[in-house]
């Protein structure tokens, strides 16, 4: 049996679904998408995530219990970053942003209502440097084909922004 064409294929609708996806997550009228920048630390975004987002995200990325199940506000548990969850699923200026700004701001800059998000901002607790070193951390847990296939998003998204 020949495998090559219908992986070939595959590959070919994940890269038009990354950047099909990212075509609905506009980052703001004259905004450039963000992109991980190559001097982030992930040794030192190991200690900042422990630091900031365990308490929350699990000490080994696993998210809370139920975390596809909104609670009775209707706020959803906090993800798993590890490859089990969605952080993956989305480009680095999302990622950025979510974090940076908060999940609800986030969103709502992207036009997406009618979803409560329970993510703080860290812009006044956390540098941008700082952010970026806890992306690098997180992507660093991955598997090579899932960092590849977030590098997709990323790339949908740097696209999207003209740049």
């Amino acid at each position: 049996m020949r495998r090559g064409k219908p992986i070939a294929l595959c590959a070919a609708a994940l890269v038009s679904f990354g950047i099909a996806i990212t075509a609905y997550s506009p980052v703001g009228a004259n905004a450039q998408p963000a992109q991980q920048p190559l001097d982030s630390d992930p040794d030192a975004g190991k200690v900042l995530y422990a630091e900031n987002c365990a308490a929350c995200h699990g000490a080994s990325l696993e998210g809370q219990p139920d975390w596809r199940t909104p609670d009775e506000d209707g706020v959803l548990p906090a993800p798993p970053h590890d490859q089990t969850g969605h952080t993956w699923h989305h480009g680095d200026a999302l990622l950025f942003d979510y974090t940076k700004r908060g999940g609800q701001a986030a969103l709502e800059t992207r036009g997406v209502s009618g979803f409560s998000s329970g993510m703080p901002g860290f812009e006044d607790s956390l540098s941008d440097q700082q952010i970026w070193d806890i992306l690098a951390f997180i992507k660093s847990t991955w598997p090579d084909r899932i960092r590849e296939m977030q590098a997709t998003r990323t790339t949908g998204e740097q696209m999207q922004g003209g740049s």
